[in-house]
């Protein structure tokens, strides 16, 4: 029996469960129709034209990304616009295109928990856990549930020694840092992807450090006053290895229901920032 595009979807919302997307986020299939058949699956983390292209030519039936192609209900659709022109690639292709976003940051065993591990930190739990779990939902794994996470070092560091460990983990380009550059560090929070609007929760959290991406000029001068530190290691770095990760548990998952599709994990996305 072939999969279909609903098939597919099935296997994501265990992965990444809609209900744990934010309010204003917009996740889910975008583009397509879930009777679609579908062969091959490929994973990635922007639904750039180039990924579009490239998922066309490999035969692919659906493109899952991590950030959505349509984040706002369109006005109008002009086929000469960049998002016009990747929808209209994608239908004459019959790719549906299908986006895990602040959901899978939010999962258990997703985005946040992945680049925890990725540092070296134990999860603690969310660093703003979600709302209610379903009844019957085991207790650990709804602790894991909600943006960001909390999480331990082995062993107290630097913080600017920290920096560069992270900078090492997930082969960043550029790591900022402020803060007191020998400030101890065991207690951390993270938060993948642009972290700003969790700063307050950070604050509150009791953690050393906080670790995340696109932070801004005055978050940093607070944290100087405030004898904290913060770690910017970029929206993209923070993301981006969640990709490969993604695909393999969504053709793990595929496999286990008998599925017979392929999943890839798309490697042209760079940094989109040039450091000169």
């Amino acid at each position: 029996m072939t999969a279909c595009v609903n098939d597919i979807c099935h296997v994501m919302e265990a992965i990444a469960p809609a209900r744990l997307a934010e309010s204003w986020d917009n996740v889910g299939l975008q583009v397509g129709h879930r009777g679609w058949p579908v062969e091959t699956v490929m994973v990635a983390l922007d639904p750039l034209s180039a990924v579009v292209a490239a998922a066309c030519r490999a035969g692919a039936g659906l493109l899952v990304t991590h950030h959505p192609l349509i984040f706002k209900p369109l006005e109008r659709l002009d086929l000469e616009t960049p998002l016009g022109a990747i929808l209209d690639m994608a239908l004459k292709h019959r790719l549906a295109i299908f986006a895990a976003h602040t959901n899978l940051d939010s999962a258990a065993d997703g985005l946040n928990d992945l680049l925890a591990r990725r540092i070296g930190l134990t999860p603690v739990g969310a660093l703003a856990p979600a709302d209610a779990p379903p009844a019957g939902q085991a207790a650990d794994r709804a602790a894991r549930e909600g943006l960001g996470r909390v999480g331990l070092l082995p062993e107290a560091l630097p913080l600017e020694a920290l920096a560069r460990q992270v900078q090492n983990r997930i082969q960043a380009a550029q790591v900022r840092y402020a803060g007191k550059k020998d400030l101890a560090v065991k207690r951390v929070a993270l938060c993948s992807g642009s972290g700003s609007g969790l700063l307050e929760t950070f604050a509150a959290s009791g953690c050393e450090a906080y670790i995340s991406g696109d932070l801004r000029y005055h978050d940093a001068r607070w944290a100087e006053e405030a004898g904290r530190g913060l770690i910017d290691i970029g929206h993209f770095a923070s993301e981006h290895l969640v990709v490969a990760d993604l695909a393999e548990r969504l053709q793990t998952g595929l496999d286990r229901r008998r599925m017979g599709v392929a999943v890839q994990a798309y490697d042209g996305e760079t940094e989109p920032f040039k450091l000169i």
